[in-house]
């Protein structure tokens, strides 16, 4: 069964970093393109960015520059390092995988900039 799950969500200030993990099990990590999405109260959930199974990485014109998505296989983990944030990013931080024609979603970690 695939499962996906994210951690390392918080309270940052604006200008502070923080990384998100998205630990997988069910399927390996660098077999798949893993991405992370964002939602915000009242908005739909856009694409944040995403890392392919031959290492290729894509990211949205809001976070370049400012986020890292990388991946470590021997932990089946994808990580998204998010530096200089901006009230603008909080949201609740989703990972996606596909696998056989299905969606997988993880629960979530909010991640709240706020002075």
């Amino acid at each position: 069964q695939v499962k996906l799950v994210e951690s390392g969500g918080g309270l940052v200030q604006p200008g502070g970093s923080l990384r998100l993990s998205c630990a997988a099990s069910g399927i390996s990590s660098r077999d798949h393109t893993i991405g992370w999405f964002r939602q915000a109260p009242g908005k739909e959930r856009e694409g944040v960015s995403c890392i392919t199974d031959t290492g290729l990485t894509y990211y949205d014109d809001s976070v370049k520059g400012r986020f890292t998505i990388s991946r470590d296989a021997a932990k089946n983990t994808v990580y998204l390092q998010m530096n200089s944030l901006k009230h603008d990013d909080t949201a609740t931080y989703y990972c996606k995988t596909d696998y056989q024609g299905t969606s997988y979603w993880g629960q979530g970690t909010q991640v709240t900039v706020s002075s």
